[in-house]
């Protein structure tokens, strides 16, 4: 029976998605080499959550701008101080200010100081103060390395009981694929990297594998569905084709969401959006082009074991 003769559950003839699957490959190479060349020339812009700093939010008086805030800040010998426009309603005239862990001062006192002069006491106002210490930061740092870590040895554990061994790299490696390619462009675009940001790549981490295990579940319903000559790629293809609506819509119900988020959600979410938008671009790309050709190689490179046993691979 040839390829072609094989049909979806509707009756339809599949794509064949893994036709392209080198050109797609090479694409994530080159995102992925990208991105670590990036983080390891610029590096990673950490923030306070990670690195140590003061994060204060005063409400201003009605005349006072970003930018007028800003040129009082770079005065204070305080490095990189990020002044970003804070809460939904911006006549409250409401902004966070940010800066690093600055040995032998305190920050939070210098920057109060120096506002309070500009604008006086009475019509500056301290809505809350954050200070996180660099000992607690690089904890921080360390804590959020093992929780992406741990969550990928975790998936890899539960795609390989629920599925079988074949199916776990490929997953993970798709998994690492969105992650360092979401670090790569907060390195590109140099954005801070803080708590929100981690709680962002976690989410891409649920997000993309719940999408990778909807196509390796149809996958193993194909392979009980189809004849056991059908070869693998061309089980992957059907399932493939019969997940892409669901795909499709799921990704651009999320998109519109995170792009409400980053256009109107103001500096403090923006960020955050930012990522979940590159991540779930990548996740859901990666899913289709990623995981399942991983799994196809896997099925060639060992023949005859797993869920599809003593069946061609192509």
């Amino acid at each position: 029976m040839s390829q072609s003769s094989y049909k979806t559950c509707t009756g339809k003839t599949p794509f064949d998605f893994m036709k392209f699957k080198w050109a797609f490959i090479a694409v994530s190479v080159f995102f992925v080499l990208f991105s670590l060349y990036e983080i390891g020339i610029n590096g990673i812009n950490f923030g306070v959550d990670f690195v140590g700093g003061t994060k204060m939010i005063y409400q201003f008086p009605k005349d006072a701008t970003a930018e007028e805030i800003r040129g009082i800040t770079s005065k204070l010998d305080l490095g990189d101080v990020q002044v970003i426009q804070f809460g939904n309603n911006p006549a409250q005239n409401q902004f966070m200010v940010r800066a690093k862990y600055k040995d032998g001062q305190n920050v939070d006192q210098v920057l109060t100081r120096a506002l309070t002069e500009r604008y006086g006491s009475e019509d500056l106002k301290i809505l809350s103060k954050e200070v996180v210490g660099p000992k607690v930061g690089a904890d921080m740092q360390k804590k959020g390395s093992l929780a992406v870590l741990f969550t990928c040895l975790f998936i890899l554990i539960y795609v390989g009981f629920r599925f079988d061994f074949l199916f776990s790299p490929g997953a993970v490696v798709a998994l690492i694929h969105d992650v360092v390619i979401s670090v790569g462009f907060f390195s590109l675009f140099n954005k801070e990297f803080s708590l929100p940001i981690l709680a962002a790549l976690l989410t891409i981490i649920g997000y993309s594998i719940n999408d990778t295990i909807v196509i390796y579940d149809r996958i193993r319903e194909n392979i009980g569905r189809l004849p056991k000559n059908a070869p693998a790629l061309q089980v992957i293809n059907i399932s493939v084709t019969e997940t892409l609506g669901r795909t499709i819509v799921t990704s651009l119900t999320v998109l519109l969401v995170v792009l409400a988020l980053y256009f109107l959600g103001g500096g403090v979410l923006h960020d955050f959006a930012f990522c979940l938008l590159i991540g779930i671009v990548f996740g859901t790309y990666s899913s289709i082009f990623i995981a399942s050709p991983f799994y196809l190689f896997l099925q060639r490179l060992f023949p005859g074991k797993g869920i599809k046993e003593a069946v061609p691979a192509s």
